[in-house]
């Protein structure tokens, strides 16, 4: 891409922020959409998002829990969004993660 050249590692590293932001939104608002159908669909679910989020953080020098991890990714605590939001997974949904995930 022509446009490389223009972007520097920081507006790079801002534009990447922006999108990961957007995305971790995306998520947040979308409480119908169940992790293992992401998981099933794209092969990651909020919770790798939140893994990656601590493993990042630890790279950096940082430590950030699993608990506090999901807590930014989820947008409360993984606990009270499991109450709220997550269904039972159908015999369906188990068999398709147990074909992809073996």
């Amino acid at each position: 891409m022509e446009n490389d050249t223009l972007l520097t590692n920081q507006i790079k590293l801002e534009i990447e922020s922006i999108v990961f932001k957007r995305l971790v939104s995306h998520l947040q608002n979308r409480t119908d959409v169940q992790n293992i159908d992401l998981m099933n669909l794209s092969g990651f679910c909020r919770n790798c998002l939140s893994n990656w989020y601590m493993e990042a953080s630890e790279e950096k020098g940082i430590k950030i829990d699993k608990e506090n991890a999901r807590e930014i990714i989820y947008g409360m605590p993984h606990k009270i969004w499991k109450d709220k939001f997550q269904k039972d997974a159908t015999p369906e949904q188990m068999n398709k993660f147990d074909e992809k995930h073996k």
